[in-house]
């Protein structure tokens, strides 16, 4: 990194001693803020980055895996945010402490006061001024008398959604400072730093930000308070905007993503117009379990956020505050009504204008006990009171936040508040391992993650003895890559039911989804964040399969299950392990034995090779791989610059040009090494059938047209001969004697032999969805998070598994196996090593 550091410097240097004078300006600011970007990150005016530089690097992170790109998208100000190993986290004790010290005031170099952090698309259309709150308002605050549902205002961004979230949020006590830590004030310890809380995908982090606020002609732009100096709603809406990596990226959005990450609950929607009968009651039992609930109407296509005649926005997101039947007396009948109070986040007189709109006279049939009970005012705030009969007829979508059950106090469950029971599972998608598709792709579909929910008890109230559940399918980081272009994947789920005979299946197989049909889905598979569906399910046991619509798309996911009653969910996947069940594939050949003849020769090939020291070196071994399984290699892919289609065609060998049929351990191995010995006719090795011309394959060096681009394949790489050598080598001397060579080659010719019935092709490639099937096949059992790791280290980029990286997986598989169950003397499948051992012990392998 320094020379890499000293290097741009000097390149700089260069540059501005050929710049001339009358450059010298620009071109300073130009190399000081490249190389600030790539090492300091620190000044917010030397952020300023040549389009070209930040080209580079989107396009770079569009071809890394996921993990690699957490390396940019990571620096979020996170504590424990599990965005990887590279994130730089802000801590805010430190920070503050640090600021204080020093009498400074903190200023983010992860989210700067730029025009970076505002938009992603385009610039400004007019110039922004970033102010802290006491150059915008005199005696700033952060909370002024409290806080309430009306210090949420909205500015020019579209995200209604995330002020009809927080507007909820100030409803319950413990939620809000759950959030939003109540010991920041600008008076004590103020040191221009503030921090929040946020749930993400699972994990509570911390975020940081700074105070200083977009503002135009000295106002704020975005979220604010009712009262000017009041600044946690503006302050709150910018750490979101840091999470996510702009302000733009929060326009368009559900009410139930902000609910979610302000609660860690879950979420559920409802078309109204199709709004199941008991719906009311839904409402009711989300408003006792505390829950957090939205509703919004269709926006008109042709006119933004246009009101309807009952003074009703539409495209707009609303917050429910209150879910009641209300007692009601009229001259002649008495009796509950079934209601509900919203808000509208503007704050403003933009209210209903219906029955029971403010001051409407059916307020008159109300007792003034139960007006006093539910709190009614006719203030010109924003939040007004329908009928639910009027709710369904004018509103299209409901959004409920089902809390998770950390989020009540104990206070509250022994006032009679319910919780949800729920449980969690992390996994992921990769493309050719276990990105399979939907049922559409039968072949593949069974390779996706699979879950197990056991629900034993019914619901306390349910009359048929069923249980409710309520599962969720969220996947991970797609708004804050929304500046690359990336958008929500189309994901969904299935469910089915397991008999106990099936659940023995570690995973289900191909057949158990040909034969079996789902007891439920996903509404939907759809391109947001979260899916989710509730279901009515008699106790036993479900296997869960969430995908994506399309086979090979890559993504993160988190996948939760909430019930009114105890539910246990485990993943249904594979033991780790060597051996046991399932069906192994022999090499198909004898096992040498003592005097036999191809023993012999084997030994003379061995002493031939092997020197005065009387072993093998991986140079040694590498030269005999690559004469004598050249076939076996990848065939060259070629790309054809003017096809229509892009895609790449396989070099495919002839007929007979198998380069194994039945010819045993020797001419698997060293056909090439036993011409002119009696074996070769006996071993079929003058077949013609089985002999390449060299020319005949742009591998062999023949004549490739123009027009192709070809992969080529030039033997087995030293790395993997290396680790052939190391798995047998147990005095570490780089060698191998002719025991241990005679065992290595019987594993090779068994992985070998097992690589050939997969690759029905001929091509020395195996498709990466086969790779646990064939890896079974040797003995291997593999979970998907091994076979997730061995995807990205082996595979190719159309999911394909050559024949050498499929050698490779089976030598680190079985040497660390071999490491793992040496020191596990007790079989309990536990092994304890020190750090010194355990490097020593897997860096030679």
């Amino acid at each position: 990194m320094d020379d890499l550091r000293g290097f741009l410097r000097q390149a700089g240097q260069e540059f501005l001693n050929a710049a001339g004078d009358a450059a010298m300006g620009a071109a300073k600011e130009v190399v000081g803020s490249v190389i600030n970007e790539i090492f300091i990150k620190k000044e917010a005016d030397t952020k300023r980055v040549l389009p070209s530089i930040k080209n580079m690097r989107v396009q770079t992170l569009q071809s890394t895996p996921l993990q690699s790109q957490a390396l940019y998208y990571g620096n979020l100000g996170e504590k424990s945010s599990n965005l990887g190993p590279y994130s730089e986290v802000q801590d805010y004790e430190t920070i503050l402490n640090s600021c204080l010290a020093s009498g400074s005031l903190f200023e983010d170099p992860l989210f700067p006061a730029s025009n970076e952090s505002l938009q992603f698309s385009r610039r400004p259309d007019r110039h922004i001024e970033w102010l802290r709150p006491h150059e915008i308002a005199e005696n700033p605050q952060f909370f002024v008398e409290g806080y309430s549902r009306f210090d949420v205002q909205q500015g020019e961004l579209g995200d209604c959604w995330l002020l009809a979230a927080t507007a909820n949020l100030t409803q319950e006590a413990n939620l809000f400072f759950r959030v939003i830590p109540a010991e920041q004030s600008f008076e004590e310890n103020y040191a221009g730093i503030f921090h929040f809380r946020f749930w993400q995908y699972g994990k509570w982090v911390d975020v940081i930000v700074d105070d200083r606020l977009p503002t135009y002609n000295g106002e704020l732009m975005y979220m604010h308070s009712t009262e000017k100096n009041e600044f946690w709603s503006a302050l709150l809406e910018k750490a979101y905007a840091k999470l996510h990596g702009s302000y733009e990226a929060l326009k368009g959005g559900s009410t139930c993503e902000a609910m979610e990450d302000f609660t860690g609950g879950v979420s559920e929607w409802y078309d109204l117009k199709e709004a199941p009968g008991n719906l009311f009651t839904i409402l009711q039992k989300a408003a006792d379990r505390n829950s957090m609930m939205g509703c919004s109407i269709e926006p008109d296509p042709n006119v933004t956020e246009a009101e309807t005649p009952q003074g009703l926005i539409r495209g707009h997101a609303y917050s429910i505050t209150k879910v009641c039947l209300i007692d009601i007396v009229t001259p002649n009948r008495q009796g509950k009504i079934p209601m509900i109070r919203m808000r509208n986040p503007w704050g403003n007189e933009a209210e209903w204008n219906g029955p029971w709109s403010d001051s409407s006279p059916e307020w008159r049939y109300i007792p003034e006990e139960q007006k006093a009970e539910i709190g009614l005012t006719f203030d010109r705030d924003g939040e007004f009171w329908m009928s639910f009969q009027d709710f369904l007829n004018h509103f299209d979508r409901v959004e409920i936040c089902n809390l998770s059950p950390d989020s009540l106090t104990e206070d509250q469950q022994q006032s009679g508040k319910r919780k949800w029971e729920m449980s969690m599972y992390e996994g992921e998608w990769t493309p050719g391992v276990t990105a399979g598709g939907c049922r559409n792709f039968l072949d593949t579909f069974w390779h996706n993650p699979q879950y197990i929910i056991t629900l034993v008890d019914p619901d306390e109230e349910d009359e048929e003895g069923q249980c409710t559940v309520i599962v969720a399918l969220m996947q991970k980081n797609r708004r804050s890559k929304r500046n690359m272009g990336m958008e929500c994947l189309t994901i969904g789920f299935a469910i089915y039911s397991l008999n106990d005979r099936e659940l023995e299946n570690r995973p289900q197989g191909l057949n158990f989804f040909r034969y079996k049909s789902s007891v439920g889905r996903s509404p939907h598979f759809i391109n947001t964040r979260e899916v989710c569906a509730r279901f009515k399910l008699p106790p036993g046991h479900y296997l869960i399969v969430p995908s994506t619509f399309d086979p090979n798309e890559e993504g993160e996911f988190i996948i939760r299950v909430f019930s009114e009653t105890q539910n246990n969910m485990e993943e249904n996947d594979d033991h780790v392990g060597y051996g046991g069940k399932g069906d192994t594939i022999s090499p198909g050949f004898p096992t040498p034995k003592p005097l036999d003849p191809q023993k012999e020769s084997l030994r003379r090939l061995f002493d031939s090779i092997a020197g005065q020291d009387m072993e093998v070196d991986w140079m040694e071994l590498k030269r005999i791989l690559d004469h004598s399984m050249r076939d076996d290699l990848p065939k060259p892919v070629v790309f054809n610059r003017f096809s229509n289609t892009n895609a790449f065609e396989t070099q495919a060998s002839g007929p007979g040009e198998d380069g194994a049929g039945a010819c045993g351990l020797l001419s698997l191995i060293c056909g090439p090494f036993l011409k002119g010995t009696p074996f070769e006719e006996q071993l079929g090795m003058n077949d013609q059938s089985n002999k390449r011309l060299i020319g005949d394959n742009p591998a062999d060096g023949g004549p490739v047209t123009a027009n192709a681009i070809v992969d080529e394949t030039h033997g087995f790489s030293k790395d993997v001969c290396r680790s052939m050598v190391a798995m047998l080598d147990a005095d570490k001397s780089g060698k191998l004697g002719f025991e241990e060579f005679e065992t290595l080659l019987s594993d090779i010719a068994k992985w070998k032999a097992i690589f050939k019935v997969y690759d029905v092709e001929n091509t020395g490639r195996v498709s990466g969805f086969q790779l646990r099937e064939a890896l079974n096949s040797a003995g291997y059992h593999l979970n998907n998070r091994v076979l997730n790791v061995l995807g990205h280290r082996y595979g190719s980029r159309d999911g394909k598994i050559a024949f050498d990286d499929f050698i490779m997986c089976a030598v680190k598989i079985k040497t660390y196996i071999d490491i793992f169950k040496e020191r596990d003397t007790e079989k309990n499948e536990t092994a304890t090593f020190t750090l010194e051992e355990w490097i020593e012990r897997t860096i030679y392998s």
